[in-house]
């Protein structure tokens, strides 16, 4: 039997060191956890340039660590490519979304859809706000809103 092809999906948020980075590591997790790996393709990056080449926010890495979840991660900006070999692109709120669709029109070949990682959650919470100018606790509500989303994502899209 011939082996599934991966289905892939790139978590996006403006700077790639907050939200999106945490996303694709509970994503990750998860997909470990249930024996997935080989299933997925994951990735994140961001709409803007400001952070690219920097590791992830200290208080994302603390809350990870916090929980037990591993994560590694080099900022990036999404590029033309993602938008033509990923399936799912999942960003965090409006602004997220404007960019990506505005980019996606320039694409001849965009194969993904875009969404918002919030479309997802089973509370219904949209949008997973920027924590970068809050604290530990809203870094916290950024992981549990990650959590109940992906979790309900993998089981939408598997």
């Amino acid at each position: 039997m011939a082996e599934p092809v991966p289905k892939s999906v790139l978590f996006v948020c403006l700077g790639n060191i907050c939200r999106s980075p945490i996303a694709e590591a509970v994503f990750r997790k998860l997909v470990t956890d249930r024996k997935l790996s080989d299933h997925w393709r994951i990735d994140s990056a961001a709409t803007s340039t400001y952070e690219i080449g920097n590791p992830p926010d200290y208080r994302g890495q603390s809350c990870m660590k916090k929980h037990g979840i591993p994560m590694s991660h080099t900022a990036r900006q999404v590029t033309k490519e993602d938008f033509a070999t990923f399936d799912y692109i999942l960003c965090m709120d409006e602004s997220n979304l404007r960019d990506l669709n505005r980019k996606s029109n320039q694409i001849k070949n965009c194969k993904a859809k875009i969404e918002l990682l919030g479309s997802y959650d089973p509370q219904n919470q949209l949008i997973i706000e920027d924590p970068y100018y809050g604290n530990e606790s809203d870094f916290e509500t950024v992981y549990q809103q990650c959590v109940r989303c992906c979790k309900a994502f993998l089981e939408k899209a598997r």
